[in-house]
């Protein structure tokens, strides 16, 4: 067949024929998420729900997480669920690291409806060991899209002293 045609139409076929190949780009496969979700308990020296000159931050906290994620994906309803405790490090910082999952993306927004809330259980401190904030109301999420990170940043946690420390921050709140 071929050796009846022009030897530049054979050509010019070939070449139509292989060039679209030869021109893919092979794009990375994008990596599944990784979710980080993590948060702070400190003691509130000064009975006040900030965190002031006199504050510092609990080790050895307890605290309970739960998290909620839905696939960012239009073919599929599933939803990653994790209920968790997890003990602060010595700078009063407790996380949890979700391992990368295939069908997760990290997103922003209300059709993402990730929901992560902590909430304290127990305090190993003697002088600061009463409940202030119980558990977390806000979130913010810190997103990477190139490689596809989410860290999702929790309200603070206390806990605070018995009895108010006059000396260090007055007679009122």
């Amino acid at each position: 067949m071929f050796a009846a045609m022009d030897p530049r139409v054979v050509f010019l076929l070939l070449v139509s024929f292989f060039t679209p190949l030869l021109s893919l780009k092979v794009h990375p496969a994008k990596p599944a998420a990784k979710i980080t979700v993590m948060g702070v308990v400190y003691c509130d020296i000064c009975s006040s729900n900030i965190f002031s000159r006199q504050s510092y931050f609990l080790p050895d906290v307890e605290v309970h997480m739960d998290c909620k994620f839905n696939a960012n994906s239009q073919t599929t309803s599933e939803r990653l669920s994790f209920s968790v405790n997890r003990t602060t490090d010595r700078f009063g910082v407790y996380s949890l690291e979700i391992p990368s999952v295939d069908g997760f993306e990290c997103a922003n927004g209300p059709a993402i409806e990730s929901v992560c809330q902590a909430s304290l259980i127990g305090s190993s401190s003697s002088s600061c060991n009463v409940p202030g904030l119980r558990k977390t109301s806000d979130q913010m999420a810190i997103i990477s899209r190139q490689v596809n990170l989410c860290v999702y940043s929790l309200g603070a946690l206390n806990y605070r002293p018995r009895k108010r420390n006059i000396t260090l921050c007055g007679k009122y709140k």
